[in-house]
């Protein structure tokens, strides 16, 4: 019998505690298909539930994934250091560098897909920007692959009046993107602003970055400020929980 002070574990999370050690230990790697149901049912005399919770345990902890009729196999990933400050150095736009190079290094994104279009801002964006909702602004919709593996989304605003006929309503902004191209413009961002969630994902957002039932996302929103004080671009960032660790220096 558990102790006062220990808490029972229940069946299918003891097994899954096992799957697990096996993986940490290099029993299974990146790729391999774990023991399915049936196996798992004979190995530990378990019901059928009993093994797929097991398995829903660990796609839910971002370690498994699912592929239809093959089974559940391993998919580690090492965590992406997101470096909210020094990503934002105009020292690294300025010079033609994304915002990524600080933290994926050889693990490089691949966009997929990007679209920008003119649409009407929402109220909440629209009184952040200054502007009237129902406003026209260019949107520049995003998601971020690494290692074959969706990991954010992004949405960004920019009032038309700053974006209209130049390259930030191209899906290829140039060296330096949408910040680089606002400082041309005479706009440059010289201070930031990020406000950080934890969340559970909507339907689409779940189905775009390919989150397992139950996992939370991060919403980050990022809001761009020129020398005047102008809000000159809203970022609102979705990530995969699982693929990130959130780092922030902040000088005493």
């Amino acid at each position: 019998m558990a102790g006062s002070g220990e808490v029972k574990r229940s069946v299918h999370h003891r097994i899954a505690d096992d799957l697990r050690a096996a993986i940490r230990a290099g029993e299974y790697h990146d790729g391999d298909r774990l023991p399915g149901e049936n196996e798992i049912m004979k190995r530990y005399g378990v019901a059928r539930v009993t093994a797929r919770e097991a398995l829903a345990v660990l796609r839910n902890e971002g370690v498994a994934v699912a592929r239809r009729g093959s089974g559940v196999y391993v998919r580690l990933f090492a965590p992406i250091r997101r470096h909210g400050s020094g990503r934002l150095s105009r020292e690294r736009w300025g010079s033609g560098r994304d915002v990524w190079a600080t933290e994926v290094q050889e693990r490089r994104p691949e966009v997929d897909p990007i679209t920008v279009t003119r649409t009407e801002v929402p109220a909440d964006i629209g009184s952040t920007l200054g502007i009237e909702a129902g406003s026209t602004v260019v949107l520049r919709d995003r998601r971020y692959v690494v290692e074959g593996r969706p990991v954010q989304l992004a949405r960004s605003y920019v009032p038309l009046d700053l974006a209209a006929g130049t390259r930030i309503e191209e899906a290829d902004t140039g060296p330096g993107g949408v910040y680089a191209r606002l400082d041309e413009l005479g706009h440059g961002p010289v201070r930031f602003r990020e406000s950080v969630r934890a969340r559970m994902p909507g339907p689409e957002e779940q189905t775009a970055l390919e989150l397992p039932s139950g996992t939370p996302v991060i919403e980050i929103v990022r809001v761009a400020q020129d020398d005047g004080g102008r809000s000159v671009e809203v970022n609102v960032m979705t990530l995969d929980s699982s693929c990130y660790v959130l780092d922030y220096d902040v000088s005493a």
